[in-house]
């Protein structure tokens, strides 16, 4: 008869005791701040990158297409004061009149797609979307009877404005820095905000330039974490006070 005794392996040999290395994780050994950071800034150059090169990836696409039907797909461009072309909105920033206006709105596009991209997904869908709406159905109701406006270019000014203003807003001392270095290498941007060259869509540079500033105004998803800190606090303030404390 035999048995396993309970005094085996107790983790003393003829040796002396031998410490057990396995087991879990203590918390001396997690990730430093430092890693985590590291971490976090290559998750932000993934998610930039991605968003640049989708935006590339869809525009170039779409032109292709566009070009392979003989320009069909321009009619999807927004028809001001026309109902039927209003939800053009959508589809009118895909499209481009030639390769030279493709190519003229790839850089940039690109660029900004991907400085917005590294403040997160919701920054960027969030922004988008606010200079998407104020640009397009600004165009719809203010770009003019017969005409037809298509190309990226209003959202690029949205992108750009709401770069150039959200360090104002965030009370964030680099994104200010940067909308200043943003704002004086695209400074040439600016005339396209005037109605001097014909057949240039300036409504939807305009409205889509007062969209992004708006974005830069409004949302919340982008705040430096010591103001989101500072707003969470002032928040718990103010229900502790309706609370009677």
């Amino acid at each position: 008869m035999s048995y396993n005794s309970p005094y085996h392996n107790t983790g003393f040999g003829t040796s002396g005791f031998n410490p057990n290395t396995s087991g879990p994780v203590r918390p001396w050994n997690k990730p430093s701040p430092q890693l985590n950071q590291q971490l976090k800034n290559k998750s932000s150059l993934r998610t930039g990158l991605s968003f640049a090169i989708g935006f590339l990836v869809v525009i170039w696409v779409v032109h292709f297409a566009n070009v392979l039907t003989g320009g069909l797909l321009s009619y999807y461009g927004i028809h001001p004061l026309d109902p039927s072309s209003l939800w053009h909105i959508v589809t009118s920033p895909l499209l481009h009149g030639s390769w030279e206006h493709l190519i003229g709105n790839s850089i940039p596009g690109a660029i900004f797609c991907f400085i917005i991209g590294m403040s997160g997904k919701r920054v960027f869908w969030e922004v988008t979307l606010i200079a998407g709406l104020v640009g397009g159905l600004g165009t719809w109701f203010f770009g003019g009877i017969g005409t037809n406006h298509i190309g990226a270019s209003g959202l690029i000014y949205g992108w750009l404005g709401y770069l150039i203003v959200r360090g104002l807003f965030n009370r964030d001392l680099r994104q200010f820095l940067l909308g200043v270095v943003l704002a004086f290498i695209y400074s040439g941007l600016f005339w396209g905000l005037l109605p001097i060259q014909p057949g240039v869509s300036w409504q939807g540079h305009l409205f889509g330039a007062l969209g992004g500033i708006c974005a830069g105004a409004f949302i919340t998803s982008d705040d430096p974490a010591a103001l989101k800190a500072k707003r969470q606090q002032k928040k718990l303030a103010q229900q502790r006070q309706k609370r009677g404390f």
